[in-house]
């Protein structure tokens, strides 16, 4: 194990500068990725980020990894290197050995855009009432190249649990710790899959998912990723996990219904056509109550556009 302070001012001057910025807990779970995780430790401290708390959780890597996060330990704030029960293990790990007021994750196969930190902490500076926040979904090749940068997706509460939406980019999603702590202060380590899902609906029960007009990080897309390959796996954990939160909530009864006859509707293609075209582009598309505003930068500051 490996332990420093990322951040050390020796003048006040410098102090001041860093004391401007929110403090940002990233963490990275990693188990033998070897190929992809110097990229992703660069993309972050690349950054420049003047008040980063970024700390790496290997899970016994054998396969030259920790070479890699030795050769970077010096401008990290720690690591470790134990056995755990995989991701989300590993990602609670990395949370409770960090202090930013603002969290989020990175995988050890992702990677940061440029200057994504630095939006994140000046949104967060710059809209207090904002706790949860996301980017423009954007995937990777596995050479690193940027080759796929999506539209900005609406989100609510009654619209995610519906079925609108059910692809919130982990990596370009940060959320305060106050957030983080209501909603129960840990990632569900008792699946290795798609618990980023659960995260998120727990997440719902106290704020808004505000979307961003900007780049923070993307997925990389590879032959390794257990997302892909297990994505029928995924969509059962997001179907288990919303069918125990639908009997938390008002209106429960009605959403469950309204999924069932989406997945009924689904093999007969011209009722499929339908259903698409009349009832779920409203739920994508529609503007409504619960239609959330956008964040966007304006020449000084961040705004919220509604």
């Amino acid at each position: 194990m490996a332990t420093k302070e990322i951040l050390s001012p020796e003048t006040e001057p410098a102090q001041l500068e860093v004391s401007r910025w929110p403090r940002i807990a990233l963490v990275t779970p990693v188990f033998n990725s070897g190929k992809y995780i110097e990229a992703t430790i660069r993309s972050v401290i690349a950054q420049g980020y003047p008040n980063l708390d970024y700390f790496i959780v290997d899970g016994g890597s054998t396969d030259g990894t920790l070479d890699i996060i030795r050769k970077y330990e010096g401008q990290i704030s720690g690591w470790i290197s134990e056995p755990d029960n995989g991701m989300y293990d590993a990602i609670n790990k990395g949370f409770a050995r960090t202090s930013g007021e603002v969290m989020g994750w990175i995988s050890a196969t992702d990677q940061l855009h440029v200057g994504g930190l630095a939006a994140v902490g000046s949104i967060f500076q710059d809209l207090p009432e904002v706790e949860w926040i996301t980017a423009r979904p954007t995937a990777f090749t596995e050479e690193g190249m940027t080759f796929q940068v999506g539209e900005i997706p609406r989100w609510s509460r009654y619209r995610f649990l519906a079925g609108a939406n059910r692809y919130i980019m982990q990596e370009a999603t940060f959320w305060r710790r106050s957030l983080w702590e209501k909603a129960g202060g840990y990632v569900d380590a008792s699946r290795r899959i798609a618990n980023d899902f659960e995260l998120w609906v727990r997440f719902f029960r106290h704020a808004q998912l505000y979307p961003v007009e900007t780049l923070i990080g993307g997925y990389r897309v590879h032959g390794d990723s257990i997302g892909l390959q297990e994505l029928e796996a995924c969509h059962a954990v997001h179907d288990a996990v919303v069918e125990a939160e639908l009997d938390r909530i008002a209106w429960g009864r009605s959403l469950r219904l309204f999924r069932k006859i989406s997945k009924a509707v689904k093999p007969i293609p011209k009722v499929r056509g339908f259903w698409w075209r009349v009832v779920m582009k409203s739920l994508y598309y529609r503007r409504g109550p619960d239609w959330p505003p956008v964040i966007v930068r304006r020449p000084d500051k961040w705004v919220i556009e509604r």
